[in-house]
């Protein structure tokens, strides 16, 4: 299972986060050098990423449901993009934990990366672990 200390050794990683499907933020680390995110950035980061998770997922169902196209859904992983930094996100385990059958599920987990220097590939990797 990937920790935060993992996800921080990362180029360009400037916050480690965990959230429920809610949008609640859990657990988060943060090693972003000039100050510009805090736990109150991350709890609405958190938020804004359940959001766009559930919007996404909508639209993966509709989509296979209206085209017979198959896929999208469920919606594992995703990358919100900003200006300078952008956030990737992972619900690789607890698409495990459903297939499983578990009751209770383990959070979404997050990394927020400087565009600069950020390697998406290596991030997305490093969730799926």
């Amino acid at each position: 299972m990937t920790t935060f200390e993992q996800l921080l050794k990362l180029p360009g990683v400037m916050a480690a986060f965990e959230f429920r499907g809610s949008g609640e933020l859990l657990d988060y680390q943060i090693v972003d050098p000039d100050g510009s995110l805090d736990k109150s950035v991350l709890d609405l980061l958190a938020h804004v990423c359940s959001a766009n998770l559930s919007i996404a997922t909508m639209q993966a169902r509709g989509w296979e449901t209206i085209t017979d196209m198959k896929g999208y859904y469920p919606i594992k992983q995703f990358t919100l993009v900003g200006f300078d930094w952008s956030v990737v996100v992972s619900g690789l385990r607890r698409e495990a934990e459903k297939h499983a059958g578990a009751t209770a599920l383990s959070p979404f987990m997050g990394v927020v990366m400087a565009n600069e220097s950020a390697d998406y590939e290596a991030a997305f990797k490093l969730l799926e672990a």
